[in-house]
């Protein structure tokens, strides 16, 4: 018997983000730490460079979340994994959107042996392995704003200190 709430709402594509993990033999650290890749880009709905992980959309209907992760990360990095899990899921902000987003974590990176032209906002990307104990301090001191890269170095951090126990297969189901 009430009037009806209005509320505006964001139709969304599914998304995907990677936390790209490299550490002991792999890592460029000398006693091997955890680093991720990270990516800084121009985001014009804030005016700001933010640093990221390597982010997108299902660009195609139906397409598989892995597939969609995979093309990322190589369009993005020029590299591939040799294996995938799952970090986490969310919805990126249920009060006004139905975007889900599925954080992948990929080990076992190499290098596609191509390198993608990039174009747009992402012809003026930079790149950088963070230590991964370094993310997670610009994490605490508000110094990373997307929540992706948020979320995945949080969600990374707690794994890794779990010993990786508890992560889901790359086909695990989703809520869409």
């Amino acid at each position: 018997g009430q009037e009806p709430v209005a509320r505006q709402v964001v139709v969304h594509h599914d998304a995907v983000a990677v936390v790209s993990l490299r550490e002991g033999d792999t890592s460029s650290q000398p006693d091997g730490a955890a680093e991720i890749l990270m990516i800084r880009q121009y985001r014009h709905p804030v005016q700001a460079n933010l640093w990221e992980i390597p982010a997108g959309l299902l660009d195609i209907p139906g397409e598989d979340p892995l597939i969609a992760a995979e093309r990322e990360l190589a369009e993005e990095t020029d590299m591939k994994a040799g294996r995938w899990e799952v970090l986490v899921d969310f919805l990126t902000s249920p009060g006004g959107t139905n975007e889900p987003l599925r954080v992948f974590l990929a080990r076992d990176l190499k290098a596609t042996g191509t390198v993608f032209e990039r174009e747009d906002e992402e012809a003026t990307m930079q790149y950088a392995w963070v230590q991964l104990d370094q993310a997670l301090d610009m994490v605490l001191a508000g110094r990373l704003h997307s929540p992706s890269a948020v979320i995945g170095i949080l969600a990374v951090h707690a794994a890794r200190g779990r010993n990786w126990e508890g992560l889901r297969a790359a086909d695990a189901p989703w809520m869409r």
